[in-house]
């Protein structure tokens, strides 16, 4: 017996020794010689019988039938009631607790972001989310690995390059580049890269190796009459040089002709993508290709089986790689929050819109799921669990209406009896 069922016994008993105790009171008080004060608890014993009666038939109705005509298809209020219940609870739940401002008012005065970056700053919290997010990773990583599956993201990746126009796809990915001239950000940073490139000595002494192979290819009598050495490291220098001020050149001036030609060249290659018959054909090759081509297919697999197993091994080890990046971005996440108080503002406002947003959907969503589940319990069994979470309470109002019950008949009796009680006790 659980320790819920034990004390709804041990209240059951305290209210019905009471009544057998006041009952054992009434019935000595009848056949005792009469008498002012004899009748007096009686007539409060009688009270107190009526009222411990009157609260055991109120509990006792709440949770089971008693059989008693015209009164009985009253009774057993609550499993014949349980849908009414459950559909009153889901209700209350949805538009007390779930409504948008309810919502909007519980993140306002709690300050989630705030209370976040505070979490995040503790080096124990941030061990302890990448400890949850390596397990996390783990379980998916072992769901993953099912052949179903694995056979199923297969099949959802051929469906899904099914309906894909590569090249239609590919003009719209171009033109979201180059919306507003931000490809040249792209071309900035590409030539950046190459003058870093060649200002690079290995750069430069490849140059000087590849002009010494084409004088030894092309020029072999001149190659061994000139310094060879001296012209490759020269000509490396005079490339490299040359190559670096052209991009300079080019990286320093918007206007110049060849970002003009590299904007024409994209621009044209966008509308042969949109527009060209022969490219929506080689679109639609490469994406028959990719979709039944077995070797592809089988690449891709041993490429993810490869990926898997490493990250397996990773999150097997006790200094895995991934829980230090969780760990230290945790870590920087919180302090970006707790220094910027504009961001913090900004990601709280942008909570409380998809609060307002979703409450609704959310609200609507849990409230059908408690009627539901209400709907599905057995009628009995919800009753018998309600009595174990309030029996005992009710019990002590079956307590409480036999002494209030005796009192209220004491005070009747008083009154009733008001004169023989005066001369009672004025008498000497």
């Amino acid at each position: 017996m659980s320790a819920q069922a034990a004390a709804l016994q041990r209240a059951k008993r305290q209210a019905l020794g009471l009544l057998l105790l006041v009952t054992a009171v009434f019935i000595v008080s009848s056949v005792l010689p009469r008498g002012l004060w004899m009748d007096a608890l009686q007539a409060t014993a009688e009270a107190a019988m009526v009222g411990a009666l009157a609260d055991w038939f109120a509990v006792r109705a709440l949770f089971h039938r008693v059989p008693i005509p015209l009164i009985g298809r009253h009774t057993a209020i609550i499993p014949r009631n349980k849908d009414r219940i459950g559909e009153n609870l889901a209700t209350f739940v949805r538009d007390r607790f779930l409504d948008p401002a309810s919502l909007v008012g519980l993140l306002r005065r709690h300050d989630l972001v705030e209370r976040m970056a505070q979490w995040l700053l503790l080096p124990d919290n941030a061990r302890h989310l990448s400890q949850q997010v390596v397990r996390m990773v783990a379980a998916a990583l072992e769901v993953v690995q099912d052949r179903q599956v694995e056979h199923l993201i297969r099949k959802a990746a051929r469906a899904l390059l099914g309906r894909m126009d590569l090249s239609q796809s590919l003009a719209k990915v171009l033109e979201a580049l180059t919306y507003q001239g931000r490809h040249q950000a792209l071309l900035n940073e590409a030539l950046a890269q190459l003058m870093s490139v060649l200002q690079n000595a290995d750069t430069r002494s490849l140059i000087a190796r590849t002009i010494v192979h084409w004088l030894k290819k092309e020029h072999p009598l001149k190659e061994k009459m000139l310094p060879t050495d001296w012209l490759s490291d020269q000509g490396a220098v005079m490339v490299a040089n040359a190559l670096e001020g052209l991009l300079a050149e080019v990286a320093h001036n918007p206007q110049h002709q060849l970002r003009d030609k590299f904007d024409a060249a994209v621009q044209l290659f966008i509308t042969r993508l949109q527009n060209d018959p022969v490219w929506a054909q080689k679109g639609e090759q490469v994406r028959r290709y990719l979709q039944t081509n077995p070797t592809l297919g089988h690449y891709v697999q041993e490429l993810w089986q490869g990926l898997r197993t490493s990250l397996q091994r990773d999150l097997a080890n006790e200094q895995s790689a991934l829980a230090r990046h969780v760990r230290s971005m945790g870590l920087w996440l919180g302090q970006a929050l707790a220094q910027d108080a504009a961001l913090r503002q900004a990601l709280n406002e942008r909570l409380q819109q998809w609060a307002q947003a979703l409450a609704p959907e959310v609200s609507q969503f849990v409230a059908q799921h408690i009627q539901d589940t209400v709907q599905r319990w057995d009628a009995q069994d919800m009753a018998h669990l309600i009595e174990l979470n309030i029996g005992k309470d009710l019990q002590y109002i079956r307590i409480n209406g036999t002494i209030v019950g005796g009192l209220i008949g004491l005070v009747l009796f008083g009154l009733s009896h008001a004169p023989a009680i005066w001369l009672a006790l004025a008498a000497p």
